[in-house]
Order: structure tokens, then C-alpha cells, then sequence
């Protein structure tokens, strides 16, 4: 029969046996420690860069973007618009001027995925946008050529070159307008004219040492299906009515949410419309007709019907005698873009003869609809 002493000597091993050493245990919890530390780096370093985009979101807007192919594009018009940053409806693109609750406007998102090689620049040539390799340019020359200051990221290398700019350094206050390149293009597929964005130009304003005006720098092409997936992950409100962020910088973009002047279409001489046209009455008609010719598209590709070249011809005549009722002014000035010229009649005959000669179609074709139904078997008889 064993003693009390060796029972106890029998569960002093066991608990030794069970029970891992003070080392151990002080091991495990560091172990426990250094890892956490590296996830909470790893998601430091993930809210530095941005949010996430993976090949396949990549592969998406490229090509999911809409892109019409070359069998079903029957018509193209490119279009340059400059945007004031100053006027209420592009305010999204510039506010908030600095990082507030996740939230950053549109020049910080590109520098950031520059200073990271994220996404690829190109140069801006005046009169001649060519985005090709040969053409791309280096973060680095591009950030001294404009003065900002950065440093070289850690891990960063001649072939993928990363940088550190600080929040403060980014210029973003100065930029204050920009550049975009539009193709209106026609789909037959679905009898549409859609704008397709093809790349945006940020422009720096800044002035001398003495003030004076600002003089405009731009800074850079930079394609806009490059960064699609990135700007579809940052939201924003674009109404002060509404706070709450309803929209993004890609709807934004596709949905023409923003308010741009024409500063030059593409054309064989390859001009600007202040060199086609340097009076600014002149240039201000032709950047109206453009404008009125790209929303009226869809209306000039049917034949109206009788009813609505009745319509618009009772408008004109009304207004010309100066009847016509108060906010029809817009539908009557539009009526002649829908009207064929044959249809149109003189707007300096007056009301009556005018209003007889509307009923004597009526007539003659009622006439010759009762015509056209008699019965051939009756006539013979």
C-alpha cells in the first residue's frame, strides 16, 4: 500500500508533465504580441495606400467599362471641357481639401496612387494627347518640376520607384481646375449617344512671388479607367441639401454630374476655339451650338410625326404674332431644330390664312381616304 508521500510526489510530476514552464508561457504571449503587431502594420500600411483593388476589379473597368467596339460605333465626336473647381457643381472634386473621416478629394487619390506606382502618367503635349509608353513620365521628375517635396518609400527601387509625400506637401489647394477629354460616341445597338470619359489633367494655379494672376500649370494626363476602381470606392454628397454620401467620383464622371466649358474639340487644323474663334460673343455661340448638337442627337435621327410638325409650325406662328402663352419660349426656340425645313412654312403669312390652309389638308385627305375604301366590285356594278 502506497503512502500518502508518494502519492503527492506522483501528482507533483504529473502537474509538471501538464503544465507548460513560466518561459513557455511568457514565449507564447510574445509570440501572441508579435503577431498582432504585424496586423495592425499591415493595416496601417493598407489605409496609407488606400483601399484595395485586385486584378479582377481592375480587369472589370477596363474592360466592362462600356467600351464601344469598332462594328457598333457609327459616329464619334471628341470633346475637351475644362472644370472650374470655383462653381458649385464641380465643389465635389476640390472638397475637402484635406483627409476628413476617410474621405479625400480627387488630386489626393492620384498623387496617392502615383507616389505608390499604382497607376501610370503621361506627358501633357499641347494639342497632341498620346498615351503610350513612350510618352509616359516619371513620378519623380514630375514631382521636382512642381516642387514637391517627398522622400523615397522604404522597399523602393529604380524599376518600381515608391515615395512618401506628407499630407501637408500635397498641393492640393492649388489645383483648381482640370482638364477632361470626352468621346461622345453612338452605339447602334442601343440607338444611344453616351459620353465616355478618356482621360483627366489636373492644373495647377499659382502665382508669382509679387501675386498677380495665377498662371496655369498642367500637370499631367492620366487615364481614367486607370484609376476607375478607386474612385468607385470613394464616396461623396455633391448637394448641400443631402449630407449623406450618395454618389461616387465614378458616377460622378459617367453620369456628367460635373458643369465643364468647351475649350476645344478635335478637328483637322487641330485648334483651339479661342484660336477659331478669338471674339468671345463668337466663341461662346459656337460653344453653345456644339453643346445643343450633342443633346439634340437623338432627336435629329427620326422623321417627327404630323402631329408634332403641326405643333411646332402653331408655335412659331404664335410667337411671331405674339400670342404665345408665358414659358413656351423654350419649346417654341426649339421647335425648329425638330421640324424638317420642307415642312416649315413662312412665319410672316398671317394667323387666318395660315389657320385655313392647316384645315385643307385635313380635308383632301379625308377625301381621299374615302376614296381609297370604296369597293371595286361595287364600282363595276
Amino acid at each position: 500500500m502506497k503512502s500518502f508521500s508518494q502519492y503527492l510526489a506522483a501528482a507533483a510530476m504529473l502537474l509538471c508533465v501538464c503544465m507548460p514552464s513560466a518561459a513557455q508561457t511568457d514565449d507564447n504571449k510574445q509570440g501572441v504580441v508579435r503577431r498582432r503587431d504585424a496586423n495592425e502594420r499591415s493595416k496601417k500600411d493598407n489605409a496609407a495606400s488606400g483601399p484595395i483593388v485586385t486584378d479582377r476589379m481592375q480587369a472589370f473597368y477596363e474592360n466592362g467599362d462600356g467600351t464601344i467596339s469598332d462594328a457598333d460605333r457609327q459616329w464619334m465626336r471628341v470633346i475637351y471641357r475644362q472644370l472650374d473647381l470655383n462653381k458649385d457643381r464641380n465643389a465635389p472634386l476640390y472638397y475637402p481639401d484635406g483627409p476628413v473621416d476617410g474621405q479625400e478629394n480627387l488630386f489626393r487619390i492620384i498623387m496617392r496612387l502615383l507616389a505608390n506606382n499604382q497607376v501610370a502618367a503621361y506627358e501633357y503635349l499641347d494639342g497632341r494627347e498620346v498615351f503610350t509608353d513612350q510618352y509616359k513620365i516619371k513620378v519623380r521628375d514630375m514631382l521636382d518640376r512642381f516642387h514637391i517635396i517627398y522622400t523615397d518609400a522604404k522597399g523602393s527601387t529604380e524599376r518600381n520607384p515608391r515615395f512618401v509625400i506628407e499630407e501637408s506637401d500635397v498641393p492640393a489647394n492649388e489645383v483648381l481646375s482640370y482638364y477632361v477629354i470626352e468621346r461622345w460616341e453612338y452605339d447602334t445597338r442601343s440607338n444611344r449617344l453616351r459620353p465616355h470619359i478618356e482621360a483627366i489633367c489636373p492644373v495647377l494655379h499659382r502665382s508669382g512671388d509679387f501675386g498677380g494672376e495665377a498662371v496655369r500649370y498642367p500637370m499631367f494626363w492620366i487615364k481614367f479607367s486607370d484609376i476607375r476602381p478607386w474612385l468607385a470606392q470613394q464616396d461623396i454628397f455633391t448637394s448641400d441639401d443631402n449630407n449623406l454620401p450618395t454618389s461616387n467620383y465614378d458616377d460622378f464622371f459617367n453620369l456628367t454630374m460635373y458643369d465643364g466649358e468647351i475649350y476645344k474639340t478635335r478637328n483637322l487644323k487641330n485648334k483651339s476655339m479661342i484660336q477659331l474663334y478669338p471674339d468671345d460673343d463668337d466663341r461662346r455661340r459656337a460653344q453653345d451650338s456644339i453643346q445643343a448638337s450633342l443633346d439634340n442627337f437623338d432627336k435629329r435621327l427620326w422623321v417627327p410625326s404630323r402631329e408634332e410638325v403641326i405643333a411646332a409650325r402653331e408655335a412659331r406662328e404664335a410667337l411671331a404674332a405674339g400670342n404665345a402663352p408665358e414659358g413656351d419660349s423654350t419649346a417654341v426656340a426649339a421647335a425648329p431644330a425638330t421640324v424638317p425645313a420642307k415642312a416649315v412654312r413662312s412665319t410672316k403669312r398671317s394667323t387666318k390664312s395660315s389657320a385655313k390652309k392647316v384645315k385643307e389638308p385635313k380635308q383632301q385627305k379625308a377625301k381621299t381616304v374615302s376614296s381609297a375604301t370604296r369597293s371595286v366590285r361595287n364600282r363595276k356594278r
